[in-house]
C-alpha cells in the first residue's frame, strides 16, 4: 500500500502572488472605486443611470487631462502648484484672442479658434518654461517657484479680464469641444483626453526622454553620472505639464462658454489628488498613464456622488483632503510590500 504525500498547494501560492502583485501595482484603488460607485448608487438610485455614467466619463476626462499634466512633474519629484492659475490665465488670454478676431462668431471663426488654441498652448509652454528653468537650472525649490507662478498667473488673469468673465467667444468652440460627439460616438472632451493619454503613454514608455524622467525621479545622481541631460529633461517636464494644462483650459473654457479668471480654483488639489490617489508616487520615479485614469475616475465619482447625495460643499473639500492623505499612506504601504 503506497502512501501519498501532499505537495505544496501551487494554486493557492499563485493566488497569493497574483494578489500581492496586483496590490503592489494598483493598491486598493479598483476595489474602492467599485465600492464607491455601488455605495452611492444604493443611496441615490439615479447614480446608476446611463446618463450619469456618461456624465462621469465626460467630467473625469477634464480631470484626467490635468492629472496627466501633473504626472510629468511628479515623476521628477516635483509638482506644479501654479497649474490651476495657469488654467485661468490661459482661459482668459485665449478667450480675448478669439473674441478679438471673431466676436460672437462674426468673422473668421476657424482662424479665431486656431489662434486661440495656439495662444493657449504658447502661454502654457512659456509658463512651464519659466518654472522649469528656475527648478532645473537655478535649483530653486518647486514649491517656491510654482507658488510664485501661481500668483503671477492669477494677477495676469484678473488684470487682463478686469475680474470679469470674457464673453463674446465663438459659439463654435462650445459646439466643437463640449457638445455633441466626434464621429457620432465619442464626446469631444473624452476624445481629446484619449489623444493626450495615448501621446503621454508613447512619450513615457517609448522615448529616451520619458524613460529618463523615471530615472531622474528614482535616482537623480544616476542620470548625471550616465551623461543624461537631466536639467533639460527636468525643464521640459514642466513645459509639457503646463502645455497639457493649457489644452485642459481650452476644454474647460469650451464647456463654460466664457473665459473665466477664476476657472482654475481648486484644480491644483484635484489634479495632484487624482495622480497620487491613482498611484503616481510623490517620491518620484513611479507612475503610469493608467494610474491617472483610475485616480481621475475615483475623484470624479466621489465628487458627483457627494453632489447627488447633497453633501455640503465645504465638507466635500474635507473629504477630498482626507482621501489624499489616505492615498499617500497606501502608497507607503505599497512600497513596503514591494520591499
Amino acid at each position: 500500500m503506497s502512501a501519498s504525500v501532499d505537495g505544496p498547494d501551487l494554486s493557492a501560492s499563485r493566488s497569493h502572488v497574483w494578489f500581492f502583485g496586483f496590490f503592489a501595482k494598483y493598491g486598493f484603488l479598483p476595489v474602492i472605486l467599485i465600492a464607491l460607485y455601488v455605495g452611492f448608487g444604493l443611496v441615490e438610485p439615479a447614480f446608476f443611470s446611463g446618463a450619469n455614467a456618461l456624465n462621469i466619463i465626460k467630467q473625469s476626462s477634464y480631470l484626467i487631462v490635468l492629472a496627466t499634466a501633473q504626472m510629468f512633474v511628479l515623476l521628477t519629484r516635483g509638482f506644479d502648484l501654479s497649474l490651476g492659475m495657469v488654467v485661468s490665465m490661459v482661459s482668459v488670454a485665449s478667450s480675448l484672442v478669439m473674441a478679438g478676431i471673431a466676436p460672437n462668431g462674426e468673422g473668421p471663426v476657424i482662424i479665431a479658434l486656431l489662434a486661440g488654441v495656439f495662444a493657449a498652448v504658447a502661454i502654457g509652454a512659456m509658463a512651464g518654461a519659466v518654472n522649469g528653468i528656475c527648478v532645473a537650472y537655478f535649483d530653486i525649490n518647486p514649491f517656491v517657484v510654482t507658488m510664485g507662478m501661481q500668483g503671477i498667473a492669477f494677477g495676469l488673469a484678473t488684470t487682463l479680464s478686469g475680474g470679469f468673465p470674457v464673453l463674446d467667444i465663438p459659439v463654435l468652440l462650445n459646439k466643437g469641444l463640449a457638445q455633441g460627439a466626434w464621429f457620432g460616438v465619442i464626446p469631444p472632451p473624452v476624445a481629446v483626453c484619449l489623444i493626450i493619454l495615448a501621446a503621454s503613454y508613447f512619450v513615457l514608455n517609448r522615448t529616451v526622454f520619458g524613460r529618463s524622467l523615471y530615472l531622474l525621479g528614482a535616482n537623480s545622481r544616476a542620470t548625471e553620472v550616465g551623461g543624461i541631460p537631466w536639467r533639460r529633461y527636468n525643464m521640459l517636464a514642466y513645459v509639457i505639464c503646463s502645455s497639457i494644462a493649457a489644452i485642459g483650459a481650452i476644454l474647460i473654457t469650451a464647456r463654460a462658454g466664457t473665459g473665466e479668471p477664476s476657472l482654475g480654483g481648486g484644480l491644483v488639489l484635484q489634479s495632484i489628488a487624482a495622480a497620487v490617489i491613482g498611484g503616481v508616487a510623490l517620491r518620484g520615479g513611479e507612475g503610469r498613464v493608467i494610474h491617472v485614469v483610475l485616480g481621475g475616475l475615483l475623484v470624479t465619482v466621489l465628487s458627483i456622488g457627494m453632489n447627488l447625495t447633497r453633501v455640503d460643499g465645504f465638507l466635500q473639500e474635507i473629504v477630498l483632503g482626507l482621501v489624499v492623505v489616505g492615498a499617500v499612506f497606501l502608497d507607503r504601504l505599497r512600497l513596503k510590500i514591494r520591499l
